[in-house]
């Protein structure tokens, strides 16, 4: 099967839910100076405008910043937590509802040595990767790209063919959101690729 590009229209769907999961097994490419990357993804995580406190928080302790959120399902919206790590998410769904898609790790497929000098390692390893700050590192993707689209020149998504079966995707919680409340942070909204490698190694 040839690999196409996802259009913004599968960022457009309403279940957020079902675009984290379907996202697994897509490859993510990223053309930063010219320099192309890309991995297959393995690990994601959603967040949903309704009934998702962590969300709620968000929108209001960045109330400036997460206006990249209210937009058309398609763009990226990058921010930076302690001051070091960009996060890279993708808007979801429409400009009324800021739902969000966390790409949290990939398996590296192309472009591993820019990947390694990006990071300062040796050695492609799970750290390369596995995590979604050191992913975005990895990739080059800076909080300067908020607002490009996930479908064009800078950042975009293929399918390339691979067909992800329900029995073999974990579905967890979310990491990091005890301050958002127990009903939030226990939603099974983290999906993972079973017996990947590459999946970040936080529990």
């Amino acid at each position: 099967m040839p690999h196409s590009k996802l259009p913004a229209a599968f960022f457009q769907r309403t279940d957020v839910l079902a675009i984290a999961h379907d996202l697994l097994g897509k490859h993510l490419y990223s053309c930063i100076n010219g320099v192309l990357t890309a991995g297959r993804i393995v690990e994601t995580e959603a967040y949903r405008y309704e009934g998702d406190n962590s969300l709620t928080m968000h929108l209001q302790r960045k109330r400036h910043q997460a206006q990249g959120l209210h937009v058309p399902g398609g763009h990226a919206y990058i921010y930076t937590v302690y001051n070091r790590h960009a996060l890279f998410n993708i808007a979801t769904h429409d400009a009324q509802h800021p739902d969000a898609v966390l790409i949290r790790a990939i398996e590296p497929t192309i472009g591993v040595e820019e990947m390694l000098l990006r990071r300062g390692l040796a050695t492609p390893v799970r750290a390369l990767t596995a995590g979604p700050g050191v992913l975005s590192q990895a990739l080059g993707i800076t909080p300067a790209l908020t607002g490009q689209p996930v479908t064009g020149e800078f950042i975009w998504f293929e399918d390339h063919g691979e067909t992800v079966a329900d029995a073999d995707v974990v579905a967890s919680a979310r990491v990091g959101l005890a301050y958002a409340g127990a009903e939030a942070a226990g939603l099974p909204w983290r999906f993972r690729l079973r017996d990947s490698k590459w999946t970040s190694p936080a529990k």
